[in-house]
This record gives structure tokens, C-alpha cells and sequence, in this order.
């Protein structure tokens, strides 16, 4: 397949809004994929190379040669000269990079080059997500799409999914498996705003109420003396966390796959700083005197012993998980159909330091990689309205838009404004656009590619959702927001009436 034939359907989705019009494309251009070029396709379909890593950035791909006259490229020749841009490492490395980069875009037309700089800084714009990606696979294969998503949640790739689906149809579709240490897309939450309305989203009645831990996802596979702990995101952390390890080894069952949180707790057994939990999982453990430990608990299992348990209702995963987990591995969980107790179990957890809560069906099966009303999340909801100090220009998905914003607190001592972080979180493509104008006007420092950071004048007020504060040496006011997303611009508010420091700091544990 050329390469230009894909650059042509990406253009024609993204030339479009209706979901069945760029379904039917992508379905047309995978049915006439080869089967060797099928893995290839589906991942740059979806904007994505199959490969994690290639040590390029927008840098990388800025100085181009001449494009060429006329399409050859392969799709083939794209990936494996990715593959060898991603393989080049210690001295040397960056020149060769250069030279291969350079002659593959060389190969490349005008059109060509412009959608393969985007899809080498993952900016390729066409609104095809993996889940439209996987209703293409539906279609041009002839199989249900509940069979492709489902394969898809279990394999944790729909790459691999449409290369079975397309050559194998159904049937081979039912070999993708739970298949223990091979990781799965984990289950999700909802949300809700307050308890009662999560209740009921559950399904009311008897519900189970698991306290919401601040730490990482993790998912841990034990088959005999081998334990892989594993992401949201499938990355394998085995390495860092030897005592989740060694916890694991501990369990009497030799065979299992288990849902959790790892998180570390201070002395009195509440939750430290969520960053120095990422910070311990981020890299080579440091568990000796003075290192952060962290501590594994447990709220599902998905195999146990030569049993699947995904379809399985939750009231009898939760029999096995309690089998097999000791309680101070398991997370606090309340199971009623009282709303008052609910309630109060939900104010215990928020004063042991915790997020919430997960308000869950207790007949649901475990639904991988899907979001749904199955798993409800209630955590309070802070808001403070703070006034925007400066903007960075986007990449990837963001370029050629004003994207990250830097917040300030107003402090009313010295009538300056202190920053507090930095979030493009909860932007729609709208606001971008809404944004980039907007600051552009608000500039104080060239509002073009020269510099990265444009400073603006301090008048726009942003209303912003945040999980909680935490004490930062980063910023000048010390402290900083968790989790921080744009709820929406305030233009009934002038700076003057914007939040202070010290309401900021107010929010402290």
C-alpha cells in the first residue's frame, strides 16, 4: 500500500464530522490492506506509530529535504525506517538519526512529509480514535464490534486485534483471552457529583463503597514464582516495586491477576504527597533507610487458580479477592443500602486522607478498558478562580495552538499575582481556538513560535477544577494544584476579584 493512499483517507477523516463517514473510510482502506501491512495501517489510522519510542521530536522534523515529485513510499518502508530511527542509541546516535530521518522524508511528496511530521510528534489531527479505529475493524471484517472491543480490552492493542479480525475473522477473535501476565485494559470509573446521584447511576439498592486511594493503578500477575505488576497504561513496573513483589509471593495462590492501588502512607498510616508516589514508581526503587515505600491494596481480581472471573458479578470476585488478599491489603469497602451509612463512610474516608469513593454495583462483571455506570467515583470538587499569567505554545496534538496556561493566585499585600502551576487539562478544541485568539491579543512577548512561553497581561480569569493542594518548592507561592482543569473562561470576573493566596493555601491538609 502507498503511503499516499493512507495520507488521503486520514485528510478525507478529518475532512469530515459524521462518525459513519469516517468509519466507512477507515474500513475501506483497511480491507484493502495486505495482511503484512495490516498492523501498520491500523496503528497509523489511529495517529500513532507502532513503535514507543523513536528519540525524535518537533526539532527532529523541522529542516526537511526537497519532497519528492511523485508517491513511491510503503507503508511497509515507513515503519521499518522507524524501526531503524528508534533503534539508533549511544555515540553517533543523533547524527544517524538525522541521516535516516532525512532520507526517508526525502522519499516523501510535499503532502506526505506535512502528515508524516505529524504522525512522528503525534499531531495528526483527523478525529480517529482507537474506538472508531476498532468500528472500522468491525466493519470491513464482518465481525460483531462488541467481539472486536472486547478482544481489543483483553489483548490491550486493537493492532493486534484487526491483523486476527481481518485474516481470522470471529473465531479467531475468541483466542484473545484473560490470560495471566499478559495485562489487561483495567475496568474504569464515572463520575459523579455527590453520593446520592452516584447510588443511583450504580443501579441502587445494595452497593459497595470502596474508599478512592490517591496512589497508581497497578495490576499484578502471578503465575508460580513469576509476578509482572503492570499500568494503567500496560507499562510493565515489576522492577520498581519489590515489595509489591514480595507481597505478592506472599498470597496463597500460585496462579492470579489482581486490581489495585500502590501508594505511600507516612507514619501514621496516611497518605503521603501524591508525587512522592510517583515519584518512587517513576524510577529504580530506593527502599532502604530513608526511601519511600509504597504499599499495595487490592480492590479486584480477575483470575484466581485456573478461574476467570471477568464476567463473574462483583459480589463473587469479591468472595475470591477476600480469599485470597489479607485485610491490610484490601481496600476499605462498605457494602449497604444505606445511604446514610454510605455517606458517612464516604466523610471517614475524606478525613484519612483519602480522594472518595467508588460506588459499585456489586452484580457487575468486570467490564476491561470500559468506563460505565458500573463504577461510579465521588470526590469533592474544588474550585478557585485564578487569572492567567502566561500561555505555551502546544505540540503534538496542541501545535499551532496557545495551549498550556500558568495560574496565578492574587496576593492582595503586595497587589501581584503568584503562580501556582500550569494545566491545559479540560481544553476542548474550541477553547484552544477561543484561547489562541484571545492571548494573542492579552501578548506582552512576541505571540509567534520564537519564544515558547508568551506572557500576557494578567486580566483573563479562569475558573479551575482541582483535586487538592500540596506544598511545592517549584512555585513562589509554595504550593501547588493537584489535578488542576479548566472549567470554563469567567468574563463576569475582573482579576481584581480573583482568588487569593491565602484562600489557596486554605486548602491544605
Amino acid at each position: 500500500m502507498l503511503l499516499l493512499d493512507l495520507v488521503t483517507t486520514s485528510r478525507a477523516v478529518a475532512a469530515t464530522r459524521s462518525r459513519k463517514a469516517k468509519v466507512a473510510a477507515l474500513a475501506t482502506l483497511l480491507a484493502s490492506a495486505a495482511p503484512d501491512e495490516l498492523e501498520t495501517v491500523t496503528a497509523y489510522l489511529g495517529g500513532t506509530l507502532r513503535q514507543r519510542r523513536t528519540g525524535l521530536g518537533w526539532r527532529g522534523v523541522q529542516a526537511l529535504p526537497d519532497p519528492a515529485g511523485s508517491p513511491t513510499l510503503e507503508v511497509t518502508e515507513v515503519h521499518q525506517a522507524f524501526e531503524a530511527v528508534a533503534a539508533f542509541a549511544g555515540s553517533g546516535s543523533q547524527a544517524a538519526r538525522a541521516a535516516a530521518v532525512a532520507d526517508l522524508f526525502a522519499r516523501a511528496t510535499d503532502d506526505e512529509q506535512e502528515w508524516l511530521r505529524g504522525l512522528a510528534t503525534g499531531a495528526v489531527r483527523q478525529g480517529a480514535l482507537d474506538a472508531l479505529v476498532q468500528e472500522a475493524v468491525a466493519v470491513a471484517s464482518g465481525v460483531p464490534l462488541s467481539a472486536v472491543r472486547r478482544a481489543a480490552m483483553l489483548a490491550g492493542s486493537t493492532t493486534q486485534v484487526a491483523v486476527a479480525a481481518m485474516t481470522g475473522g470471529e473465531e479467531a477473535l475468541a483466542g484473545f483471552g484473560l490470560e495471566v501476565g499478559r495485562p489487561v485494559l483495567p475496568m474504569l470509573a464515572s463520575s459523579a457529583p455527590d453520593l446520592i446521584s452516584a447510588i443511583a447511576k450504580a443501579g441502587g439498592g445494595v452497593v459497595a463503597v470502596d474508599t478512592k486511594l490517591d496512589g497508581i493503578r497497578i495490576q499484578v500477575h502471578r503465575e508460580g514464582d513469576e509476578i509482572r505488576i503492570a499500568t494503567r497504561t500496560l507499562d510493565d513496573i515489576t522492577a520498581r516495586l519489590p515489595e509489591v513483589v514480595a507481597i505478592a509471593r506472599a498470597l496463597s495462590a500460585d496462579r492470579f491477576v489482581l486490581d489495585g492501588e500502590a501508594l505511600a502512607l507516612d507514619d501514621a498510616g496516611r497518605p503521603r504527597p501524591f508525587q512522592e508516589t510517583a515519584s518512587r514508581t517513576a524510577q529504580a526503587p530506593a527502599v532502604g533507610p530513608g526511601g519511600v515505600v509504597v504499599t499495595p491494596y487490592f480492590f479486584d481480581v480477575l483470575h484466581l487458580d485456573g478461574v476467570d472471573l471477568l464476567d463473574a458479578p462483583g459480589t463473587e470476585r469479591v468472595a475470591a479477592l477476600e480469599r485470597l488478599v489479607p485485610v491490610e491489603h484490601r481496600v476499605p469497602r462498605l457494602v449497604t443500602d444505606d445511604a446514610g451509612a454510605a455517606s458517612d463512610f464516604l466523610a471517614a474516608a475524606i478525613r484519612s486522607g483519602h480522594e472518595g469513593v467508588v460506588v459499585k454495583n456489586v452484580n457487575a462483571p468486570y467490564d476491561a478498558g470500559r468506563r460505565g455506570s458500573a463504577w461510579v467515583k465521588v470526590k469533592p470538587v474544588h474550585t478557585l478562580d485564578l487569572v492567567v499569567l502566561a500561555v505555551e505554545w502546544g505540540s503534538g496534538r496542541r501545535e499551532g495552538w496557545l495551549s498550556n496556561i500558568h495560574l496565578g493566585a492574587r496576593d492582595p499585600d503586595s497587589g501581584d499575582f503568584v503562580m501556582l502551576g500550569k494545566t491545559f487539562k479540560g481544553m476542548t478544541d474550541e477553547i484552544l481556538a477561543w484561547q489562541t485568539e484571545r492571548f494573542t491579543d492579552l501578548a506582552t512577548s512576541p505571540a509567534d513560535r520564537s519564544s515558547y512561553v508568551v506572557h500576557v497581561r494578567p486580566e483573563q480569569v479562569v475558573e479551575i477544577a482541582f483535586d487538592g493542594v500540596q506544598r511545592s518548592s517549584r512555585y513562589p507561592g509554595g504550593v501547588a494544584l493537584r489535578f488542576a482543569r479548566v472549567v470554563r473562561y469567567r468574563d463576569d470576573k475582573s482579576a481584581g476579584e480573583a482568588d487569593t493566596l491565602a484562600t489557596v493555601r486554605g486548602f491544605l491538609a
